[in-house]
């Protein structure tokens, strides 16, 4: 009976292998490997040092950085309102979240491309009131379009951690004497850490690796690192140059994986 078991995991397996290990087997020799000749070479994943390929790199990480800090100031209270509300209406509120998920990632940020751009509603208003110039083709727009994006994978990991904490440990802490405020900060908030780390991780990782988002509303004027890995498969033909910058990029997502997998032991706040 167990060895019928382990054969229903074979079509994971074989997915598993298919579709992460091949790419990321394909991705390592392409970008440890020149151009042509073959040979084995750094100077695919040292290109990150070239002056537009940094700067790429480095506003990639501020604007990830921003992002994630903005998600998780929205994110928290609203997941402690969704856990202090009714499960009726905590679920249709989540449902709402989750919704927006439901469409592609291209047409969302479409959506918000006629949002901002002239003409546009957000715009239309922004400039009755007297605002000045463009909004796509801006940092701020791509960093909208980022936090709109990569909100729900905020708060759906911290609701799930939040609801986990029993109201019974809260009583007692109020009992013995702690107000809201201690009650949030020495007890509900390291109790729901877990989450937060979740959250963090789940919005750093692919707003550090967008490039739609800044193509689209930075109106091909921002270049974050996905944009020049884009462009250097799609474009420039180089795909050991594009397979080497790649390679960067996982080290920050190998990073934030074991930050992840150091305070969420039990994988209970990825639980969406």
């Amino acid at each position: 009976m167990t060895n019928k078991k382990k054969w229903l995991a074979l079509p994971y397996f074989v997915w598993m292998v298919g579709f992460t290990l091949i790419p990321l087997v394909l991705i390592a020799v392409y970008g440890l490997t020149e151009r042509g000749s073959g040979a084995f070479t750094f100077s695919n994943v040292l290109s990150i040092f070239q002056e537009e390929h940094l700067r790429a790199l480095i506003l990639s990480l501020v604007l990830s950085v921003i992002c994630t800090l903005v998600c998780l100031l929205i994110a928290y209270p609203v997941a402690l309102i969704l856990r202090r509300a009714k499960v009726k209406k905590s679920g249709f509120v989540i449902f709402i979240f989750i919704l927006p998920m439901w469409m592609n990632f291209l047409l969302r940020t479409y959506a918000w491309l006629n949002l901002l751009d002239d003409g546009g509603l957000i715009f239309t208003a922004l400039k009755a009131l007297g605002f000045q110039g463009n909004i796509i083709g801006t940092n701020g727009a791509v960093l909208l379009g980022m936090v709109y994006n990569y909100l729900p994978f905020m708060i759906l990991p911290l609701y799930n951690s939040l609801t986990a904490i029993d109201d019974q440990v809260l009583n007692a802490a109020r009992d013995l004497g702690a107000n809201e405020r201690k009650v949030l900060t020495r007890v509900i908030f390291p109790l729901s850490f877990p989450g937060v780390v979740s959250g963090i991780t789940m919005v750093f990782v692919p707003s550090l690796t967008t490039f739609v988002v800044s193509d689209l509303l930075g109106g091909r004027k921002i270049l974050l690192i996905g944009n020049i890995i884009e462009s250097e498969f799609s474009i420039a033909s180089n795909r050991h140059v594009g397979a080497g910058l790649s390679l960067v990029l996982m080290i920050f997502i190998l990073i934030s994986m074991a930050i992840l997998n150091h305070y969420d032991k039990t994988g209970e706040a990825n639980a969406i």
